[in-house]
């Protein structure tokens, strides 16, 4: 039985997904948010020492996988019965591997700074500290962290207007890996009308059925439309 530690508002909503999607029985086990921090409970290093989620365990094979990628290669690769992983003689296999590391070796660095700044600007500090942070921030955002971000979302949005799905022709690991990046920069305003290819490939991803019927057994969960 596979158990996923999954923590509200978080990435092991899309293992959740991928579970579904592969049709494997599952368990959860609940995590919240501190309210105030926002961080994970310290309840999660009893499962895993750096105490992040998603994590799962294995009973069937007696393991623990942590990081995203691990875990949708893990899964893929163990009950995928030759779904959601490409064939890896394949060229769609290369495309699996690569968009499975970039989402989060790439993608994901400037959009976090992003969010770290929005938040640094907005804030509670005092007065003669907030203009010079604002400015800081401003200054790191235009310069460096925005120009990074359009230049992945043009690359993103360009892939999409020849593809229907990141690696080959149907739905893979991949997928499920790039969904957390976009669907939450969408939902956040990062991802605009301006991109209208993402935008149609979130929102083809949500309304599939097992995307819907992880979200119920996931819980509360701000990034879908």
């Amino acid at each position: 039985m596979i158990t996923v530690h999954h923590l509200n508002n978080s990435r092991s909503q899309r293992i959740l997904w991928l579970l579904e999607e592969l049709g494997v029985e599952y368990k959860i086990e609940h995590y919240q948010r501190d309210p105030k921090t926002i961080l994970a409970p310290d309840s999660l290093k009893k499962i895993h020492p750096l105490g992040k989620s998603p994590v799962i365990t294995d009973s069937s094979n007696d393991v623990t996988v942590a990081e995203s990628g691990a875990i949708i290669d893990y899964l893929a690769s163990t009950y995928g019965k030759g779904s959601m992983l490409p064939d890896p003689t394949q060229a769609a296999y290369r495309q699996y591997q690569y968009w499975l590391h970039y989402a989060e070796g790439s993608l994901m660095p400037p959009l976090l700074m992003n969010l770290i700044f929005s938040k640094m600007k907005n804030s509670p500090m005092p007065f003669f500290i907030k203009p010079v942070a604002k400015m800081l921030a401003n200054k790191v955002m235009s310069a460096y962290v925005q120009p990074n971000i359009d230049t992945h979302l043009a690359y993103i949005e360009d892939h999409l207007k020849h593809h229907e799905w990141f690696a080959g022709d149907t739905l893979t690991g991949a997928d499920i890996q790039m969904s957390f990046p976009l669907e939450a920069s969408v939902a956040r305003g990062v991802i605009t009308s301006q991109y209208p290819n993402t935008q149609s490939y979130v929102q083809r991803i949500q309304s599939r059925p097992a995307y819907q019927k992880a979200l119920k057994a996931g819980g509360e969960y701000d990034y879908a439309l």
